[in-house]
Order: C-alpha cells, then sequence, then structure tokens
C-alpha cells in the first residue's frame, strides 16, 4: 500500500487528534451522571497527556532574529519541533524563573495553542474535581 504525505497511514494523519475524542468523551462522562470519577479521571489524565505531549502545536522555542520564536509544527505544549535544542530549550523555559513568563505567553499565541491549553488545563481541573468526593453538587 503506498503512502502519500509524512502522515499518509492509515489514518491519514488523524491519529495526533485522539485527544479531541478523549476530551468529548470526557464531557460526555460529565454529563452522563452513570459514568462514574475512575471513568473521568482516566479521560482527564488522558487529555492533559494527550495535550503536554502529543497535541499538534507550534513550537515557539526562542530563535535568535525572530520575536514569534520558531514556527515549525511540535508535538504537545512541553516538547518542541524536531530540532533537539529546541525540545530542551522548551523544558529549560519551565525550570528557568525569568523564562516561565516566554513560556506561558506561548500557551496563548495562536489559535492551536489556546485550544489545547484550555483543553489540558480544563481536563485537569476535571481530574482534580473528580478525585474529591462530594465537590459537584448532583
Amino acid at each position: 500500500m503506498a503512502t502519500s504525505g509524512a502522515r499518509g497511514g492509515r489514518l491519514g494523519g488523524l491519529g495526533q487528534w485522539w485527544g479531541v475524542l478523549a476530551g468529548a468523551l470526557l464531557v460526555a462522562a460529565w454529563v452522563n451522571s452513570a459514568a462514574g470519577p475512575a471513568v473521568v479521571i482516566t479521560l482527564s489524565a488522558l487529555v492533559v497527556l494527550w495535550s503536554f505531549f502529543q497535541a499538534p502545536v507550534t513550537c515557539n522555542a526562542p530563535v535568535r532574529g525572530r520575536p514569534d520564536g520558531c514556527r515549525n509544527n511540535a508535538s504537545g505544549l512541553l516538547l518542541g519541533c524536531h530540532i533537539r535544542q529546541h525540545r530542551w530549550q522548551k523544558l529549560k523555559m519551565l525550570i528557568v524563573r525569568r523564562q516561565v513568563r516566554a513560556f506561558c505567553a506561548g500557551l496563548f499565541s495562536d489559535g492551536k495553542a489556546t485550544v489545547v491549553t484550555l483543553a489540558g488545563a480544563g481536563s485537569f481541573i476535571s481530574g482534580l474535581v473528580a478525585l474529591v468526593p462530594g465537590v459537584v453538587v448532583h
């Protein structure tokens, strides 16, 4: 079977979007009260992991001569693009105190990054709420 393009597998590049399906299932689990907290916590963890490590976003690692950073495609909010140095730069931005602001600004740099950031934060809060019994009023 011949594949077309870099992501021409069986799913045609849609395999990197499985977190959106997990997010939709998470919303359905909150709507349907029959789904227990274990389901909500599991789906929340999956969406958080997807947004941190696999969601398709822009790299935004600091690049000399470009105020907006690297524009290559990256996997997840915490990882950089295919350039190894950019991966270390993104992770270092979380540790170095002066660079945390730049990292946080990059979370809302474009539409995709904003959606992925909000999905990750919302599912993290969802998991915390499901962990603490009695917080949600039925």
